[in-house]
């Protein structure tokens, strides 16, 4: 059970913290850079992290129905806050899927083809997504440890 929630809770701090600086630390940064140059940063960027995004949902998914399975016993014995964790969670992971299927494909084929004003058209869109994903992440964290301690009781 120890390691399971500290994979769950690791995979959740890649995850967040890598939209968290994404948003709040490279974005800034790369404003200066032509359209062009900053695309390839982005695109090559997003490439990387969204690998470890995807391993990270799965650690989750398999931690989280994990720990609740042996916890709880299913979803109709746990409180409040696992499924308000789960609930979001699940938001945030359809969310990840549109982008990387939609925006981020659009963005990778929009680079390769030298097109920066498509480019930078999905990454914007990218950047709306990630931006409330992180919030809803963040959300997430408040709920999963203030819950555990009675908030929502």
């Amino acid at each position: 059970m120890a390691l399971a929630l500290s994979l769950h809770v690791l995979a959740a701090v890649i995850w967040v913290g890598g939209m968290f600086f994404a948003v709040l630390a490279l974005r800034p940064a790369s404003a200066h850079l032509p359209p062009a140059e900053r695309m390839t940063v982005w695109e090559g960027t997003l490439a990387r992290f969204f690998r470890y995004v995807l391993a990270a949902v799965l650690v989750l998914l398999l931690t989280g129905f994990g720990m609740l399975g042996h916890r709880y016993g299913g979803m109709a014995s746990a409180p409040l806050h696992i499924h308000l964790m789960l609930g979001l969670g699940i938001v945030m992971m359809l969310m990840f899927g549109h982008v990387f299927f939609a925006p981020f494909r659009r963005l990778r084929l929009a680079v390769a083809a030298v097109d920066p004003d498509t480019a930078l058209k999905n990454l914007n869109q990218i950047r709306v997504f990630v931006t409330i994903n992180l919030i809803i992440g963040v959300l997430v964290i408040v709920v999963a440890t203030a819950g555990r301690y009675g908030l929502f009781a």
